[in-house]
């Protein structure tokens, strides 16, 4: 049997890898759709940053909204994953999926602005960021793609000098097990966008639809993490 700490990461690894694949999948779609990252919002800066720097003002509006309505979105869904709620993470979940259900239906029946739809999109990546900020010990940001990417350099490098894991909570914890970790959490960003990559410009808003059923998914059956107190 896996002891207890090892078995809980790994469930906590399994839902960070679904929701980076998520992130990765609704950031190809904005990518592609808009023009706008809706996760990655490093991008989104310097995209702000250097069409302010041409005077393209116009064109620094649709970055500009992603990085105001992600920073919203973290903000929510971490009064709600933070605030002692017993679910509080299903509801940031639902809040989600909410926002999902929304742009995917207003497409269909208007002709839904693109700066509305951005802002939607990107507050429902930031709320979604929220839910999950660790895996075990390790933290993590499921749509801070350079901040993996950097984590996981830095324990192979340790891995590779055999320097001791502080904090370490079982010999299976290791900093070569922090980097293969780091590591799945990138591949599946990456394969979220290659599966957007692929599906967005045969079935455009549509492709919003799966995560939209996993968010639900999450919403109505995921267990209260460990440690979430308070009332129901």
């Amino acid at each position: 049997m896996a002891p207890p700490g090892l078995s809980s990461s790994r469930h906590e690894l399994l839902l960070a890898g679904v929701l980076a694949l998520i992130a990765g999948y609704v950031d190809a779609y904005g990518l592609i759709s808009y023009q706008t990252y809706l996760s990655f919002m490093s991008g989104n800066t310097t995209q702000t940053g250097s069409q302010l720097g041409q005077g393209h003002l116009d064109a620094a509006v649709p970055s500009f909204i992603a990085i105001v309505s992600f920073v919203i979105g973290v903000f929510s869904g971490a009064l709600l994953t933070d605030s002692g709620l017993r679910q509080g993470q299903r509801y940031a979940f639902a809040l989600v999926a909410v926002l999902l259900t929304a742009v995917l239906a207003l497409t269909q029946a208007t002709t839904l602005a693109s700066g509305v739809a951005i802002a939607a999109l990107s507050l429902a990546m930031g709320a979604m960021n929220a839910t999950t900020t660790h895996v075990g010990a390790q933290s993590l940001s499921i749509g801070f793609v350079t901040g993996t990417l950097n984590t996981m350099a830095r324990h192979l490098a340790q891995a590779v000098m055999h320097a001791p894991l502080p904090g370490a909570k079982g010999p299976w914890d290791t900093h070569l097990s922090r980097a293969c970790l780091m590591f799945s959490i990138w591949a599946a960003f990456i394969g979220g966008a290659l599966l957007s990559g692929i599906a967005t410009p045969r079935y455009g808003v549509w492709i919003l639809l799966p995560p939209l059923l996993i968010l639900l998914l999450l919403a109505l059956f995921r267990s209260s993490p460990s440690g979430e107190t308070g009332a129901a």
